[in-house]
């Protein structure tokens, strides 16, 4: 499975244009991480091991993926190639691993989605399936392809919990989130579980607002 052809076209035309190329529809918000992975049907952690760099072109670009772990989604289903490019030069650059508000800086220039990862980069990929293909979970902005550098990475973490948390009936999610923000919050010399605790913060605060509103109705006149 891969991403739609049409998607990266429109990245690839995209790549020498700042974020502004990109516009979602008024209403538009960026998912919360918690949403994120609710919205996904294939969350998996792969090692990137080959592919084609993006000046290959919109149709040759791809990536080889060797998948490590799958969090979310059935194992025999997880994709082994996506149709991304490889980042190459300046453009091979990790996320940073304790950010967890926003998403890659590569899905800033053109496109909405971050379309390069580098070769041998460690990346979980949360994906939604199509009849033919793997998409990105999440839509424009969202935390759909982040590199996990370790094990313990505070993403990685953070994405487990949210599955667990998925898991539970909705009535039950708001105490369980708190819960473990309060664990969190109590191991104050501990910086990465206050990031934890921040982004848990995040997602108890509700939807994201939209990045533009709606116009509103024009005149009758």
């Amino acid at each position: 499975m891969r991403i739609l052809p049409s998607l990266a076209a429109l990245t690839l035309l995209a790549l020498p244009l700042p974020a502004l190329a990109c516009s979602p529809v008024a209403g538009y918000r960026i998912p919360t991480n918690l949403e994120l992975v609710g919205q996904a049907d294939m969350i998996v952690l792969a090692t990137v091991t080959g592919g084609t760099p993006v000046e290959t072109g919109a149709e040759s670009m791809r990536i080889d993926i060797r998948p490590d772990a799958v969090l979310k989604g059935d194992p025999a289903a997880a994709p082994t190639s996506l149709a991304i490019a490889l980042a190459t030069d300046r453009y091979a650059l990790p996320s940073n691993p304790y950010d967890l508000a926003e998403a890659h800086p590569l899905a800033f220039i053109g496109g909405c989605y971050r379309y390069m990862v580098p070769k041998g980069s460690r990346v979980l990929f949360l994906l939604r399936g199509t009849e033919e293909h793997w998409i990105p979970a999440g839509g424009p902005f969202s935390r759909w392809a982040e590199d996990v550098l370790t094990d313990d990475a505070p993403w990685l973490d953070a994405v487990k919990f949210y599955i667990d948390v998925q898991k539970l009936p909705e009535p039950d999610r708001k105490a369980a989130l708190e819960k473990r923000r309060d664990e969190l919050h109590a191991k104050q010399g501990d910086f990465v579980a206050q990031l934890l605790a921040e982004d848990i913060d995040r997602q108890l605060a509700g939807p994201n607002r939209p990045l533009r509103e709606e116009l509103p109705p024009a005149p009758e006149d």
